[in-house]
């Protein structure tokens, strides 16, 4: 089969770089390695993070391309390439724009949404720089509604990040009516809205979406790509392109091969769909891309909890580890880090080598609430007022508790003690919890924005204990690109006729995370420089065998 641009994958970016090819004039087939469309996008939040957008302008939000940089360099360690960070930041907002005059994708603010480290120069204590799209019909899909996936974090929930606790200090409030009618047209939120809406785009148009076919092979001709072999469920198939191939295929957390060989620390409870396998990365290596960013992923503490198949779901834990009557500890009954922290910083945390001991310091690691907590929050699929599941460990003494988990019950009696004198001065002296606008967004809602969003004693047994999981949203090493999103090679020259976007490419981020959405935007951001310039490049190669 012929085409133009050949993408590779379902996800956010991938989708993003079919609708700017097909919308600059290439003809477009996508690829999906499973059986369903999204990725792990349609299982996210759906939230993007892009400096400067338009409904930031809009909203009179001040925000600049120089103050997005600054931010970004605050954080990078020196390991952010700053002409590519300069292209994320120069092309998020043209992005946004194109997409909601030419595809079905309407994105909207979610206003008060903080920054990942707004302290930080150029942070947005006050947010402004995520969106997320506008609620989604999956009606209006038709016969397709149930080609995309559904993961359990998030599913198919009727309401947006801003009538959420995670998106809003006070969320909107959805009338019941409002839900009613919402579920009668399957309206979705989050990743769902997201994957929806670019799907329907690319259906508007005619875009041939293949599912069950995984890329095996770059075929190449005089160092430039020209086509792919794929399997597909009746064998075979082989793809010439005249344009280009955008890798979108995910990351490799899930081949623990690479796991073990590239990610700087453990990394056992990936919260992706399973088929990111590293596809798009083997195919690059077996032609001499360079990399970058190996070391590196989105780092996501995790919980595994048992599944009503027997199996094990693996759920993200995030805003639970902010909210106040909880800590969490380490083997030895400490705390080690600030829990509220986002959750790609405090992921890294896992990674401290006790080097007297010559293992990680802070795994195994449990998070330890209070029965009013519980009682308070719940604890992820246990609702407030009900008993704790049976998989929680649950003593009616701090003591009992640690000789259930196997740590030293006098350290943690004492971590405890200490942690309350804290709440009781309202500042964590060991870890400054309570001090970041994000700590005290992600905390307990009904005191949003102040230190006892998070900070609160941990006093009333009985009390309880989960274990926390090194986990990971994806990982973010793969090909190096150029500003153009075409993928390089280990002597630095393009390889023409192949580009990347999203988890299989090199960060853009480094090791870094700016805020809610800051991994699916640079995958659509360069999804969108891809599929702009494999467009281009196939047209002029149609204009020179005229």
């Amino acid at each position: 089969m012929a085409v133009d641009v050949l993408v590779l994958g379902t996800g956010a970016a991938g989708l993003t770089a079919a609708l700017t090819a097909h919308g600059h004039g290439a003809s477009v087939v996508v690829l999906e390695k499973g059986d369903k469309v999204g990725g792990t996008s349609a299982w996210s939040g759906g939230m993007i993070w892009i400096p400067n957008n338009p409904h930031m302008q809009r909203a009179g939000i001040e925000d600049s391309k120089e103050t997005a940089l600054g931010y970004l360099k605050a954080l990078s360690h020196d390991l952010i390439d700053e002409q590519l960070a300069e292209a994320f930041v120069d092309a998020g907002p043209e992005m946004v724009s194109w997409l909601e005059a030419n595809t079905p994708v309407e994105f909207q603010p979610v206003a008060e949404f903080p920054d990942y480290h707004p302290e930080h120069p150029g942070g947005k204590p006050q947010g402004g720089r995520s969106l997320e799209c506008k609620l989604f019909p999956y009606d209006e899909l038709g016969a397709a509604k149930d080609d995309v996936t559904v993961g359990h974090n998030y599913g198919t929930a009727p309401i947006t990040m801003e009538e959420s606790n995670l998106g809003r200090a006070v969320p909107v409030q959805v009338a019941p009516e409002e839900r009613a009618r919402r579920a009668e047209r399957d309206e979705r939120g989050c990743g769902q809205a997201l994957i929806g809406r670019l799907y329907k785009g690319c259906l508007d148009r005619g875009i041939e979406v293949l599912t069950g076919h995984r890329a095996v092979s770059l075929a190449t001709q005089a160092g430039s790509v020209t086509g792919v072999t794929a399997q597909g469920p009746h064998g075979t198939v082989e793809f010439a392109v005249t344009g280009g191939v955008v890798l979108a295929t995910g990351g490799f957390e899930w081949n623990r091969d690479l796991v073990r060989t590239f990610l700087r620390g453990p990394m056992t409870s990936p919260v992706s769909v399973p088929t990111n396998e590293g596809d798009g990365l083997t195919m690059c290596m077996r032609i001499g891309a360079a990399l970058g960013n190996m070391r590196e992923a989105w780092w996501m503490p995790a919980v595994e909890v048992p599944a009503d198949n027997g199996g094990t779901q693996i759920h993200l834990f995030a805003a639970e580890r902010a909210r106040p009557r909880s800590i969490m500890v380490n083997r030895a009954g400490r705390r080690f880090t600030n829990e509220a922290a986002n959750y790609n910083a405090f992921g890294a945390a896992f990674h401290e080598q006790d080097v007297a001991r010559f293992e990680y310091a802070n795994l195994p690691c449990w998070f330890l609430f209070d029965q009013e907590h519980l009682d308070t929050f719940g604890f992820i699929d246990t609702p407030p007022g009900a008993p704790a599941a049976n998989w929680v460990t649950s003593a009616l003494t701090l003591r009992e508790l640690a000789l259930k988990l196997e740590i030293d019950a006098d350290e943690l009696e004492r971590t405890v003690a200490r942690w309350n004198t804290f709440v009781e001065n309202d500042s964590d002296a060991d870890f400054h919890r309570g001090e970041s606008a994000h700590d005290n967004w992600w905390g307990d809602p009904g005191a949003r924005g102040t230190p006892a969003a998070t900070l609160g004693r941990l006093d009333r047994g009985p009390y309880y204990a989960v274990e926390v999981k090194s986990g990971a949203l994806g990982t973010k090493g793969g090909p190096l690109t150029d500003l153009r999103a075409r993928v390089q090679n280990v002597d630095g020259e393009t390889i023409e006729g192949l580009y990347a976007a999203g988890n299989v490419m090199a960060s853009v981020m480094g090791m870094t995370y700016g805020g809610a959405g800051g991994t699916l935007a640079p995958g659509m951001v360069f999804g969108f420089i891809s599929g702009r310039d494999a467009a281009h490049r196939g047209k002029a190669a149609r204009l020179a065998d005229t």
